[in-house]
């Protein structure tokens, strides 16, 4: 990849870090005054997607 890319995409990536802060923030401050987070439904989609992710690799490799 060429410099000028690599310094591309560093700008973007600073200017969407920046856009998305303040509300990143929020929503980890939010997340401390919840009484009983519910972790088991944001697992579970997150456990079937590696499990697809993984078994395309699988297949991809023949």
């Amino acid at each position: 990849m060429p410099m000028w890319e690599k310094v591309l995409l560093g700008i973007a990536a600073f200017v969407i870090l920046f856009l998305f802060w303040p509300g990143a923030k929020q929503a980890v401050e939010q997340s401390k005054k919840v009484k009983n987070p519910d972790w088991k439904a944001a697992l579970l989609p997150i456990g079937i997607v590696i499990f697809f992710v993984v078994i395309l690799i699988m297949f991809s490799r023949g």
